[in-house]
Order: structure tokens, then C-alpha cells, then sequence
């Protein structure tokens, strides 16, 4: 499922402002990756499956901040902008306004591990900080979330099945640049 495994053709790009260009790359040791490259742009890869995640309740994927973003009032609009995210999406068909999706974001200037509402989607959206500014830029980090035990902390929903995860590295709030790359990504039963 991970877009670093040289098939982008299941993602969808959704556009918001402009477009962020997401390119597959491989390291020096072979292994490919998606580097993705933001100027004043947001734009994301969508992935739509159905994943149960009573059998699979873990997310797994690495990341690493290539160019990082100044300091931003990320809980405004003007500074909803992060260098990395990874989004879980339970869609609420048509009610959309029953949609919900965990955020996972490396924050340019949140200190704490405290979720917040999205700036543009309210409490629908929760903006999880897992990575900030304090983490090595250049530096591949590995993360593993429990998916339902995330759904309940910051909905308090028991929640069985997502239908979508996507990644994004955007800018256009703030009109900065930020690069980022992703690999890995899959779901596991612990």
C-alpha cells in the first residue's frame, strides 16, 4: 500500500492550492521513497481501501523532514501548514458531515503531544503532533499508532473500519517551501 513501492497508480492526488509535487526516489541503498516538495501549494495522495482495524489496529510508516517550515500558528488558518502528514479517514458517505480523519502532523511549533481541531474542518479533523521542530531534519523516523485506541482519545468513538488514508506535505497557508519524504507504510496486527 505504500507509495514508495514503485506503484502510485491506486493513489488519488486531491488538489486544495496548487500542487505539491510527489516524486518516487530511491536511497543509496536501492530502497525507494516518495519525496514530496511544497512551494506555497497543497495538494495530497489519497489511498481508498477499506481496512478493518479490529484485525489490524496499527499504522506504520517512516518519514523525514527534508526542508522544514518556520515556526507557525498551526491551530489558525493562515498556519495550517505542515511539512508532513498522515491522515486516517472514516468517511461518513452522504453525510459527509459525519466524516472524521486523525491528522498525524510533524508540527513546526507544537511542544506538546496535545491534539487540536483543524483549523478549516473543526473537530472533525484532529491534528495529532507526533514529530515537531526538535526532530532531526534529514532524519528518518519510524511510527506506529493504534488506530482505535487514537479514534476513541480524540473522538471518543469506537471506531471497526477506516476507508482512506492519505499523506501531505503542504504550504499554501503560510507561503513557505518544505520538503519531506515517505516510505513504509502498511497496517499490522500488533
Amino acid at each position: 500500500m505504500s507509495p514508495s513501492e514503485d506503484d502510485l497508480k491506486q493513489w488519488e492526488s486531491k488538489s486544495f492550492e496548487g500542487e505539491t509535487q510527489y516524486m518516487l526516489e530511491r536511497d543509496s541503498d536501492g530502497a525507494s521513497f516518495l519525496r514530496a516538495i511544497s512551494n506555497a501549494s497543497a495538494s495530497g495522495l489519497f489511498l481508498k481501501q477499506d481496512i478493518d482495524i479490529n484485525e489490524f489496529p496499527y499504522l506504520n510508516w517512516e518519514w523525514r523532514s527534508d526542508k522544514s517550515l518556520a515556526a507557525l500558528d498551526e491551530q489558525s488558518k493562515s498556519g495550517d501548514d505542515y511539512v508532513a502528514r498522515m491522515y486516517v479517514v472514516v468517511d461518513g458517505g452522504l453525510f459527509f458531515w459525519n466524516t472524521i480523519a486523525l491528522n498525524y502532523v510533524w508540527s513546526s511549533s507544537a511542544t506538546s503531544k496535545d491534539a487540536w481541531p483543524n483549523a478549516f474542518a473543526g473537530d472533525n479533523a484532529q491534528m495529532v503532533p507526533v514529530k515537531n521542530a526538535s526532530s532531526a531534519s534529514g532524519t528518518w523516523y519510524t511510527e506506529k499508532r493504534n488506530l482505535k485506541e487514537d479514534f476513541k482519545a480524540f473522538f471518543g468513538k469506537g471506531i471497526s473500519r477506516i476507508d482512506a488514508i492519505a499523506i501531505m506535505t503542504d504550504t499554501d497557508n503560510s507561503k513557505q517551501d518544505a520538503q519531506a519524504s515517505y516510505r513504509n507504510i502498511y497496517f499490522s496486527k500488533n
